[in-house]
């Protein structure tokens, strides 16, 4: 991916990463997108959205009368983020504190999906982005389920990825103070399924959730 102007990362350009296996591993290790534009009046919005990745593209769903399909769907331009926070990063000094992240920015327009059977299979794609395997363990959309969802293709022209890692980056006149510093590494992780309150008597923990707890 080409370096341009709005991509640019300004701040500690040394964390900067336009690579597209940096950036779309990122983007397959989250589900959640904060979507940026504008309406026609110039009011800025930041929605969160779930999306799914196929090669340098984006898709968002959404209701049909969301204004963020509306709007982003016109065609106007858009910008998406993706960051996943790794661990807290504790200095000696208040200024010093920070986080280790990987993020993703990503700019782009959007176009909307309107073939029946093609928003049908990214709608599963979409279910294997939350949990592998798990489209087909359930119903595939219906008519009327496609009819009532809007579908975008948002095309990433530009993107870049931002990363900080290791530990804390404390004053040399600090390093005597007797405080702790370091790093406290988050992770997320699966609990034991809860099963849904009318779930069908009988039916067991399919295998794309106990893939999860091996």
């Amino acid at each position: 991916m080409r370096t341009k102007a709005r991509n640019k990362v300004e701040r500690i350009p040394k964390r900067g990463h336009y690579d597209a296996p940096t950036i779309h591993g990122i983007l397959d290790s989250a589900c959640i997108a904060h979507v940026s534009f504008a309406d026609a009046g110039g009011q800025p919005f930041v929605i969160p959205m779930l999306y799914a990745r196929e090669g340098e593209c984006l898709y968002l769903h959404g209701s049909i009368a969301s204004r963020l399909m509306k709007t982003v769907g016109s065609g106007i331009a858009a910008c998406a983020c993706v960051t996943l926070v790794d661990g807290l990063v504790l200095a000696r000094s208040h200024f010093h504190h920070s986080m280790n992240y990987r993020s993703v920015v990503v700019f782009g327009t959007a176009e909307p999906v309107t073939d029946a059977s093609e928003k049908a299979a990214i709608l599963a794609r979409f279910v294997d982005a939350i949990l592998p395997g798990r489209a087909a363990e359930a119903r595939a959309a219906d008519r009327n389920e496609l009819k009532a969802t809007s579908l975008l293709r948002f095309h990433i022209e530009q993107a870049s990825a931002k990363i900080r890692s290791g530990g804390p980056k404390d004053d040399p006149a600090d390093a005597t103070l007797p405080i702790w510093s370091g790093v406290v590494p988050i992770a997320q992780r699966h609990a034991e399924p809860i099963a849904a309150e009318d779930a069908t008597p009988g039916v067991p923990v399919p295998a794309s959730v106990l893939r999860l707890l091996d």
